[in-house]
């Protein structure tokens, strides 16, 4: 019997069905090896760590139950950050209606277009790092940030206005703003970009309909654009509010994370690279992780396909059982 089976896989194997799966399976090898060796293995690890007290070396690991956890919620720096994340969460918002608008307008019938679109989308090319370093210089004089000094504080006082400290510890409020200003600035291309390929793909006989039933531009986005481009809203909302949990590059290279603008990505490498609290660190990625999948399933449920509402969908459900 056993010998039967071996033979028909032996033929089958020889068979274009068979090829097709064992080359498969040779081309999804390697990639799902990597994958596991340097994700799931290393995010099982951080769970693992993440209930530890432990040094950067792993030398006698204690278990911490949820200790971490309870510090990170309770704590007042720790919170801190997730204070600061607003301002980005409040900015994503900001970036993602201001890209909408700015791609409605492209995708108009106004002049220069190309160019509009190459300004808009050039920052989103540049290096992180030197874009953080030119506003850096923009806001302030020099890396300490303790001056009124720089090229807006130059431009105010050549209009008769006085200087302004925009990075001051007292003025945390302020900082934040500047980041994200830094931050929308940054990002908004590859937005606008990504809504203009979405209303472009949109079919002219809509807009044809619309305009002999004598719609105006508010009405053709509301019941044309809007539906018609809203999984890429969806998309770009949740790349967008991940970025705003996440974010980490600009505030560090800016101010260090220094004078309230500290992000919960800069405290948890702090926390892991500074103060070697290997096992605190790990707790802030897990809860950086869960975060992000929590958000990401509340914008899917609240941007799905069906135009329906839940309560609507449930209501129909209900229907259609009876």
């Amino acid at each position: 019997m056993q010998n039967g089976n071996r033979k028909g896989i032996a033929q089958w194997s020889k068979t274009y069905a068979g090829k097709k799966f064992y080359t498969s399976i040779l081309f999804l090898a390697l990639p799902i090896i990597l994958l596991v060796t340097f994700t799931f293995i290393p995010a099982l690890d951080m769970v693992i760590f993440s209930f530890q007290n432990r040094d950067p070396y792993g030398t006698k690991p204690t278990y911490a139950g949820f200790s971490n956890y309870v510090t990170i919620f309770t704590d007042k720096d720790y919170l801190e950050t997730f204070k600061n994340s607003l301002y980005y969460l409040v900015g994503s918002f900001i970036q993602q209606a201001l890209a909408l608008l700015l791609a409605s307008i492209l995708c108009s019938k106004i002049r220069a277009k190309g160019l509009f679109k190459g300004i808009l989308f050039f920052p989103y090319l540049m290096n992180g790092v030197a874009v953080s370093i030119i506003f850096q210089r923009f806001f302030l004089k020099g890396q300490k940030g303790l001056t009124p000094d720089g090229t807006l504080n130059t431009i105010l006082t050549t209009l008769g206005l006085d200087p302004i400290l925009w990075f001051d510890v007292d003025r945390p409020f302020l900082a934040n703003c500047c980041l994200v200003f830094i931050s929308i600035w940054k990002y908004i291309g590859f937005d606008i970009i990504m809504y203009i390929g979405a209303i472009q793909s949109i079919s002219p006989d809509l807009y044809e309909a619309a305009d002999l039933d004598g719609a105006n531009p508010w009405q053709n986005f509301r019941y044309i654009v809007f539906p018609s481009i809203k999984p890429i809203i969806s998309l770009q909302l949740i790349l967008a509010v991940k970025g705003a949990i996440s974010v980490f590059e600009i505030p560090y290279i800016t101010t260090k994370g220094m004078m309230g603008t500290t992000t919960f990505v800069i405290k948890t490498i702090n926390t892991a690279f500074s103060l070697k609290k290997v096992g605190l660190a790990s707790a802030m990625g897990i809860v950086l992780l869960i975060i992000t999948i929590i958000v990401t399933f509340i914008q899917k449920y609240f941007f799905r396909e069906d135009d329906k509402t839940p309560k609507e969908n449930k209501r129909s459900r209900k229907g259609t059982v009876k």
